[in-house]
């Protein structure tokens, strides 16, 4: 299992520090948001270079620690133009440096659904669509020139937020940069639960060719519909089929664990292992039969 973690969750520190608390968690892996969790390295927009991401990246390298995704999530359907620029801009940068982090991959999500309803009361989504849809394909033609992936992630509050309008986006956008960033929980909504798992095979079933990163938590859901986050295990997420389905679609992929504090994370972090472990016996006893 090649089981990351979201560096913010140990704070905002030092490089060498953070990197150091990943590796004591036992993680082989970060997800690194830049601003979000260093503190000694000023990596505004502008600052970035090859020579600050092999810097960063030698610190996490020294303690067995690989950065497998920067973190830079931007709201690509502001409402804003000025603003938006600069969210664009910034993520830009993010790509052209990535593999200098020694990462192909940057991650955001999609921006809230409601953004123009104010605005356009009657057709705020397929406005707020069509502004994701232009800064995507912008995005993604940055992403061709260094030869890097966009993780774009689906949220059930955002603008993207089914497996249908990411199969709508992909279509729309018609590029190999484009690919998924798959968070079951972030996806998931009340008339999902009763079958969680037509849900999840639904999702890989459509795309798994482009999924490309987990990320890892659970969840509940109150009486009048609220999700929560909590500590892996304790919620509702049918970690035995996920981890079923990734090891039969994306066997090697990349799974951010998220949505703890970081105090939780060693048994959030042993809970998955366990589970993952115990999934694959099972898929190895039926194959030796």
């Amino acid at each position: 299992m090649r089981q990351a973690v979201l560096s913010h969750l140990y704070g905002k520190q030092p490089v060498a520090d953070l990197a150091a608390r990943v590796a004591q968690g036992g993680f082989t892996g970060v997800q690194l948001a830049l601003a979000k969790a260093i503190s000694d390295v000023d990596t505004s927009t502008g600052k970035l270079s090859p020579g600050l991401g092999h810097m960063i990246a030698e610190q996490f390298d020294r303690q067995g620690v690989r950065i497998s995704v920067l973190g830079c999530y931007i709201d690509p359907v502001h409402p804003d133009p000025a603003v938006r620029r600069q969210e664009i801009n910034r993520f830009k940068e993010h790509l052209r440096y990535a593999r200098d982090f020694g990462c192909s991959m940057v991650a955001t999500e999609t921006g809230s659904l409601t953004t123009y309803q104010q605005a356009y009361p009657d057709s705020y989504q397929e406005v707020g669509w069509n502004t994701l849809r232009d800064t995507v394909t912008e995005l993604a033609e940055e992403a061709e020139k260094w030869g890097v992936h966009m993780a774009i992630e689906p949220v059930a509050v955002h603008t993207l937020h089914t497996a249908e309008l990411m199969e709508r986006l992909i279509e729309e956008v018609p590029s190999p940069t484009v690919g998924m960033l798959f968070d079951p929980c972030n996806m998931m909504k009340t008339e999902f639960v009763a079958d969680q798992q037509a849900f999840l095979r639904g999702v890989f079933e459509k795309l798994a060719e482009r999924i490309i990163l987990i990320h890892a938590k659970d969840i509940r859901f109150t009486e009048d519909g609220i999700k929560q986050e909590c500590l892996a295990g304790t919620g509702i997420l049918d970690y035995s089929y996920f981890f079923e389905l990734l090891q039969q679609y994306k066997p090697h992929i990349d799974i951010s664990l998220e949505g703890v504090a970081k105090e939780q994370l060693p048994e959030a972090s042993l809970y998955m292992r366990r589970v993952w472990q115990e999934t694959l016996d099972k898929r190895q006893a039926l194959v030796t039969g």
